[in-house]
């Protein structure tokens, strides 16, 4: 499938092996890992990061190679159980801190073609995702707009 806005196809990434089970050498305890998953997302950590800090820390010393096939659960699904989920979803708040970083470049570069290019391309894919999450995941009334997004990333 082709790339949203060039018109080059994307790279195709490895694919994880099939499995039903966790690995015998990783035998951690599913409470234990909710605790180290809910103490993550209370340190301020992304469900993208906190898994990738149990695949290499792990949990008192064991690393968890997939959190799902420990626990049954996605990340997700653990923090939302424990009402600790972020307010917004981790896709859209990475999409408008990019926004924000271009932004701020732009003021400092005006003449930067290629990032104003950039800029209104992340916007594009911003509103779009508003779009999608609206009236589950934020606001029914939630407008995307840079003085927003600097106030929610601060």
């Amino acid at each position: 499938m082709a790339r949203m806005h060039t018109r080059r196809r994307g790279s195709s990434g490895s694919d994880r092996p099939a499995a039903d089970e966790p690995p015998e050498w990783s035998d951690v305890d599913e409470d234990a890992i909710e605790e180290r998953v809910v103490e993550l997302a209370e340190d301020g950590h992304s469900s993208s990061v906190i898994g990738q800090k149990l695949r290499d820390e792990g949990v008192q010393g064991t690393p968890v190679p997939d959190v799902k096939l420990a626990t049954g659960k996605k990340i997700t699904e653990i923090l939302e159980e424990n009402d600790a989920d972020p307010e917004f979803p981790e896709d859209l708040r990475n999409l408008m801190e990019r926004a924000v970083r271009l932004r701020e470049h732009m003021d400092e570069n005006p003449g930067d073609h290629q990032n104003k290019r950039a800029l209104q391309n992340t916007q594009s894919k911003i509103r779009r995702m508003v779009d999608y999450y609206r009236g589950d995941e934020i606001d029914q009334d939630f407008t995307y707009s840079y003085d927003t997004a600097v106030e929610l990333l601060d």
